[in-house]
Order: structure tokens, then C-alpha cells, then sequence
């Protein structure tokens, strides 16, 4: 197991090295750059922009070198802990993002969480109950919860908030602490706020996996260990929680390798629907604009998070599953 990790841990470098130059260049692929954009911004506003201001912003941006050296550049400022300067904002990017993530972190987190206290018992009774009337209600709320865009439940939410119980839904803070510096009482207003967009981010997850853990459980108790097992007199709770429970938990583990991006990055529209200070309104304004460094930063981030993820998956899913072997 050790050699395992630590032969992965060091696959972890060159796979993170790749990604970043990959998606730099993805970046820039489209025509023109981030001083292009800005520039049409200003033409239509109605402004003329004199050609050796242009060359001189171009070089200020760093934009008159190749892209190899501008990847360079920004790959040395990270070993030092800098991701460059954002383009858009004019402030290094590590001002804009650190807080950011944190926030899409918990975000994320939470609404993991709520799938698995969810999606665990539920899919559980709905195998056991096979056919009942809370299968089948169940059953029904889960195609719900896939068939429903998490955008559009974040606009029902939010219109029933505002037009039966008169509150405004929107944001992770109330307005009092939106620029206040941490404390526990802007803690506490963060949990306040944090349960509509965890429970609009994790429906579509929750529905998902109760349908998985629901057919891996069916699948699991109609094996001849099963039968053995309560042949042998062995006790029908003890029974099911020891062995088909165990082995239909893999799902959930294998999982997480992808749902936590997944969670980030399909956050994007709810996030701009619910005004959320997370990552992905940041990364979208980003890639509208061209803003390479700010952009591929946050790129990088969710793929370190991926392939951390999987390598998390892996772990535990040996551990939990004794048929697996990593060796």
C-alpha cells in the first residue's frame, strides 16, 4: 500500500505539470488576448486608444513575448508562491482566488455531505423496500432531482423565498459581513446562508446515487453468500449492514475523485444565479475576458483537486473492499 501511494504521489508531478500546459494553452487558443478584448471594450464605448499606448500595455502585460515564455514565467512564479497578475482585476491572483476556494471548498464539502446522509439511507431502504409505495416515491423524487437543472431549481427557490416568505436568497453572507473580516459571527451567518445552495448543488448528485446504490444493493442481496448467510440464522439488520451494504458503498467511494470538481465547476451557473463569492463566476468572467493567469489558476486548482480525489478514491476503496488490490 505505502509503495502504491508513494509511486502515485509521484506520478502527481509530471500529471500536474502536463495539465497546467495543456490548459494554458487552451486558454490562448482562441484569437487575440486579453489586451485584444479590453480594447474592443473601449471602442465601444467610444474611445480611441493611441497605437503606442497599445504597445506599451502590450508590454506591460507581458503579452509581446511568446507563449512558451509566458508559461515559464508564471510555472517560476509559483514555486514561489505567486500565480501571476490578474489581468483583469490588476491584483495578483492570489488575492482574488485563496478566499474564493475556500468558500467553493466548503461549499462543495457540505454538499457532498448532503448526498451521502441523503443517497446512503435512502438508496438502502428503496433496495430493501423493493416495490413499496416509498420506493416508488423515491423513485419518482430521483428522476425529479436528475430531470431538474440545479439553475433552474435556484431560480424556484428563490422565487418562492421572496414571494411566500419574503426573503431575499442570494450570496453566502448578508450584507453586514460581505467585506467584514472572519469572526465567529460571520461564521455562523455563513452556515445561515450555506444550506439553499448545498441543497440545489446536491439534488442532482443525491438522485443520482440513490438510483446506484439502490441497483448495487439489489444486485448484492440476491447473491448465495446472502442466502447462506440467513440460512445460517444470521440476523437480517447485522446481515445486510456486514457484506451487501459494504460492497454497494463503492460507488460512493469511487466518487470522489470527480465529484468534487464536478461539484466546483457545475457550480458555475447556480453560483452566478445565487450570487455566490465562489470560483466559478471568477473563472467565467476569466475565460470571457482572456485573463490567462487568473483563469489557468483556477484551472490547475480543480485538476489537482481531480487527480487528489482519485488518489483518495483509491485509497479507501482498497481499504473498504478486501477484493481490491492496489499492488
Amino acid at each position: 500500500m505505502l509503495e502504491y501511494i508513494g509511486r502515485r504521489l509521484l506520478l502527481l508531478i509530471p500529471t500536474v505539470i502536463v495539465i497546467s500546459m495543456i490548459s494554458f494553452i487552451l486558454i490562448q487558443l482562441p484569437p487575440g488576448d486579453f489586451l485584444t478584448s479590453y480594447l474592443m471594450q473601449l471602442e465601444s464605448q467610444g474611445q480611441v486608444i493611441e497605437p503606442s499606448v497599445i504597445n506599451n500595455l502590450r508590454v506591460a502585460y507581458g503579452l509581446d513575448q511568446p507563449m512558451p515564455i509566458q508559461y515559464l514565467k508564471w510555472v517560476a512564479g509559483m514555486l514561489h508562491g505567486q500565480f501571476g497578475q490578474s489581468l483583469a482585476w490588476n491584483v495578483p491572483v492570489k488575492d482574488l482566488i485563496w478566499e474564493r476556494l475556500g468558500l467553493t471548498f466548503a461549499l462543495s464539502m457540505s454538499s457532498l455531505i448532503f448526498i451521502w446522509l441523503v443517497a446512503f439511507p435512502v438508496g438502502i431502504y428503496s433496495a430493501i423496500k423493493q416495490y413499496s409505495v416509498g420506493d416508488y416515491l423515491f423513485t419518482f423524487i430521483s428522476f425529479l432531482g436528475l430531470g431538474v437543472p440545479p439553475f433552474l431549481l435556484a431560480l424556484v427557490v428563490m422565487w418562492l423565498a421572496f414571494s411566500k416568505l419574503g426573503i431575499s436568497v442570494g450570496g453566502l453572507f448578508s450584507p453586514a459581513f460581505e467585506t467584514a473580516p472572519w469572526s465567529w459571527a460571520k461564521f455562523v451567518d455563513l452556515l445561515q446562508h450555506l444550506w439553499i445552495p448545498m441543497v440545489v448543488l446536491g439534488m442532482g448528485g443525491t438522485a443520482g446515487l440513490i438510483r446506484i446504490m439502490r441497483a448495487n444493493l439489489l444486485d448484492e442481496l440476491h447473491k448465495p453468500y446472502v442466502t447462506t448467510s440467513r440460512a445460517k440464522g444470521m440476523p437480517e439488520r447485522a446481515l445486510i449492514v456486514k457484506h451487501p451494504v459494504r460492497v454497494a458503498l463503492n460507488p460512493f467511494i469511487s466518487t470522489v475523485g470527480w465529484t468534487l470538481p464536478g461539484l466546483v465547476s457545475g457550480s458555475t451557473i447556480v453560483s452566478v444565479v445565487l450570487n455566490l463569492p465562489t470560483t466559478g463566476p471568477l473563472l467565467l468572467r476569466a475565460l470571457q475576458s482572456q485573463d490567462m493567469y487568473l483563469a489557468g489558476t483556477i484551472v490547475l486548482m480543480l485538476s489537482i483537486m481531480t487527480v487528489v480525489g482519485t488518489l483518495i478514491s483509491d485509497i479507501l476503496l482498497a481499504w473498504l473492499d478486501p477484493r481490491i488490490r492496489l499492488q
